[in-house]
């Protein structure tokens, strides 16, 4: 029987959930996910979960914060002047924006405040501070 290996293609179809139950992604209904194992593709905590599986083997992985998407930042997070923001930008909470840091990088902010004198952008990744839970099916390795 095959094993998963660093290097190896697989296929995986999973369910991640927060600590309270609630399912924040899932591969049910879509095609499995593919990547390369150890490639840094996904999460690292998911990702060094599946040397030594087998097809058709089964598992729940539970990721802490700091393998899944990181602990929050609070330096990833800045107020903008309401005036600076111009008027054809979405401004309601929650909104997903991109924006372009000094580097040229591009990164996704979303809107976290909303005033009438500033609006506050936050750089942190949704599931940032979050320990993760995902029930994986490995589909193939190939």
């Amino acid at each position: 029987m095959t094993e998963v290996k660093s290097g190896d293609k697989v296929a995986i179809h999973y369910t991640g959930t927060l600590a309270d139950g609630t399912t924040f992604d899932s591969s049910t209904g879509r095609d499995p996910l593919e990547f390369q194992v150890g490639s840094g593709q996904i999460i690292p905590g998911l990702d060094k979960a599946l040397p030594g599986m087998a097809v058709g083997d089964k598992k729940v992985v539970d990721v802490p914060a700091d393998e899944a998407y990181g602990t929050r930042d609070d330096r990833a997070i800045q107020q903008v002047a309401r005036a600076e923001v111009p008027d054809d930008i979405p401004t309601d909470l929650g909104t997903k924006l991109q924006m372009q840091s000094p580097t040229g990088q591009v990164m996704v902010v979303t809107i976290t405040e909303v005033t009438d004198e500033h609006i506050t952008l936050d750089a942190n990744h949704e599931l940032a501070g979050k320990d993760l839970t995902f029930a994986i099916e490995l589909v193939s390795i190939g």
